[in-house]
């Protein structure tokens, strides 16, 4: 490796091993939080920026703008800075004061956007969206987009190749919560090219289940369930579809920290949840893959670990 860009990907990927659940088979979870910001929208943030710069949309000189949640922000943060551009972030109260913390320290101008009644809506992130596009029109001003860009699914394809190499390619199903889509895409995408048949089902919390009912709702597992359907979402390359409720998730996050030692937020709880659900109906031979989307860290202060 010659720099820290070097360092995103190949993370590990382990066994579950103490989670007990009857009927259960081989449960893998891939520890996205290697990457050096603590989570897998690094992969994203770096193939949104490298894409543009080589299309030559984005040049020396100019500034970068974005709205998230925190995770994308950091990884674009992080990159940006790096490459010598100037980003501005557009977030909202709801998210963990860790993740604004980190968009902060790592040089990003971040703009936080008050929430109505402290939850994650379709609204709010519409509002983030539409601050974001305003501050686009602004001359050398570069708008990644992440909602509509699909360098974003290129970010996350060797993330579904490194799943196949690390479990030879023996894998029955993959799981991930649907934020912008990209990593399910990514993953399908990849699973596709190499004629793996194993299953890929996207997860969404049972109280916005916009994918397999058509019914946005109100939830606080960030940085997913955004309340409508991503356009890069293809249904096509999906299998299925399952809902999780997010204190089930919250309580897998818990386990997963005490139990197996892998501290995650509540999206990976929540991806954690569904493989056990998918390896129980699958049977005690399968093998479910769940992606641990970041660290723990960036959720210390909204409560997740209290219990």
């Amino acid at each position: 490796m010659t720099n820290i860009l070097d360092t995103i990907g190949n993370t590990p990927i382990v066994k579950l091993q103490k989670i007990d659940e009857r009927g259960c088979g081989e449960i893998y979870v891939k520890l996205e939080a290697y990457n050096p910001t603590g989570s897998k929208k690094d992969r994203m943030a770096l193939a949104m920026i490298e894409e543009a710069e080589k299309r030559g949309s984005l040049k020396k000189g100019m500034s970068v703008v974005e709205y998230s949640g925190g995770s994308t922000g950091a990884g674009l943060a992080f990159i940006c800075s790096l490459k010598g551009y100037k980003l501005r972030l557009i977030t909202a109260d709801v998210f963990g004061k860790e993740k604004i913390g980190l968009m902060k320290s790592l040089g990003a101008d971040v703009e936080i956007i008050k929430s109505e009644d402290g939850k994650i809506t379709k609204e709010l992130i519409n509002k983030m969206i539409n601050r974001a596009q305003e501050i686009s029109k602004e001359p050398n001003t570069f708008f990644t987009n992440q909602l509509k860009n699909k360098d974003v699914i290129k970010g996350f394809i060797p993330l579904g190749y490194e799943i196949l190499d690390q479990l030879d390619g023996n894998i029955d199903a993959v799981c991930d919560t649907v934020g912008t889509a990209g990593t399910i895409m990514g993953i399908a995408t990849a699973f596709k090219n190499a004629g793996c048949n194993s299953k890929v089902i996207a997860v969404e919390p049972s109280s916005s289940p916009i994918l397999s009912k058509g019914i946005k709702g109100s939830h606080n597992v960030e940085g997913v369930g955004l309340g409508f359907i991503p356009e890069i979402y293809d249904s096509k390359l999906i299998d299925d579809v399952i809902t999780v409720e997010e204190s089930h998730a919250r309580k897998i996050s818990r386990d997963a920290a005490l139990k197996e030692g892998i501290f995650c937020g509540t999206s990976s709880g929540m991806n954690i949840a569904a493989a056990i659900r998918i390896s129980k109906k699958l049977g005690p031979k399968s093998r479910v893959v769940a992606v641990a989307c970041d660290t723990g860290l960036k959720y210390l202060s909204e409560g997740l670990f209290d219990n």
